[in-house]
């Protein structure tokens, strides 16, 4: 593997910013749509119990249909894929059994030397503290696929803009999410910045380094 010199990584977060104006004529071509989702799948994630699924909308009629819940944004159906970050309602000691089944599958272990593991992601996330928040943990894992999405995006040169103005009920029901034991978590349009985009231009508003990050003895 050859390292991305860290220049090269600094000048496309640079140049990424949140797309306020897509091109709709403008399509992400299939195989670099197919490295983000291989991206999306990379994501870590909490215990690996991944409490996500993302969907990708790409029908111009289902993406129109879903700008009012979006608080009527264009980005929503002028981009090329929209991308739905939906997460589970609750965990449960079936997910954490399909976690270490596939584990010990994809590792070629027997399923018996991570019964401590499994012990202690349903003492924590099923049966503990944390069972009780679970959306609200699920939906704090998706941000980590969201931050990598647009990373990721950023570094193939195609535009994102990550949308928490939504109405989740309503996408819900649009999607049929609730059936699924799923709810929209955040949206993230791709695609492509329109040419009169005037945010593209604009200087990006950051606090100096000294105030946000501190080297501890």
């Amino acid at each position: 593997m050859n390292p991305v010199p860290g220049s090269q990584i600094l000048d496309h977060l640079r140049w990424r910013y949140a797309t306020k104006r897509f091109d709709p004529t403008r399509r992400i071509p299939d195989a670099d749509w197919a490295a983000l989702e291989e991206a999306l799948i990379l994501t870590p994630s909490s215990y690996g119990l991944q409490p996500w699924k993302f969907l990708v909308i790409t029908r111009q009629d289902t993406k129109e249909s879903l700008v009012a819940p979006a608080y009527n944004q264009r980005q929503v159906a002028d981009c090329s894929h929209l991308l739905v970050f939906a997460v589970r309602r609750e965990m449960t000691e079936a997910d954490a059994d399909r976690l270490i089944d596939f584990t010990a599958e994809t590792r070629g272990i027997d399923r018996q030397h991570l019964s401590g593991y499994r012990n202690v992601m349903v003492g924590d996330i099923v049966t503990g503290a944390r069972s009780r928040e679970a959306t609200h943990w699920a939906q704090l894992q998706s941000y980590i696929a969201l931050g990598n999405f647009m990373t990721c995006a950023a570094l193939m040169g195609i535009d994102t803009c990550p949308m928490e103005g939504f109405m989740a009920p309503a996408f819900d029901e649009a999607l049929d999410l609730a059936e699924k034991g799923l709810t929209t978590s955040v949206l993230c349009p791709a695609g492509y910045r329109d040419e009169s985009d005037k945010y593209a231009a604009l200087p990006k508003v950051r606090y100096p380094k000294a105030d946000l990050i501190e080297h501890l003895p």
